[in-house]
C-alpha cells in the first residue's frame, strides 16, 4: 500500500512542473488542428476520387 501512496506523491510532484497552456493557446492549437484535419481528409477524398475514376476505367475496358 505504501507504494502506490508513494506513486501518487511523485505524479502530484511531477505535476508541479508541468507548464500548462493558456486558454488562449490551446484555442489556437485546437483551431489548428481542426483546419489541419480538414485539408488532410479534402487531399485524402481528391486522391480517392481520382483513384476510384482511374480504377473505374481501367475495369471497364
Amino acid at each position: 500500500m505504501s507504494k502506490i501512496t508513494e506513486y501518487f506523491k511523485e505524479i502530484k510532484a511531477e505535476l508541479k512542473h508541468v507548464v500548462w497552456p493558456t486558454r488562449n493557446q490551446t484555442i489556437f492549437y485546437t483551431i489548428i488542428v481542426i483546419a489541419l484535419s480538414v485539408l488532410v481528409a479534402y487531399f485524402l477524398g481528391i486522391f480517392d476520387f481520382i483513384f476510384s475514376k482511374g480504377l473505374e476505367k481501367l475495369i471497364s475496358f
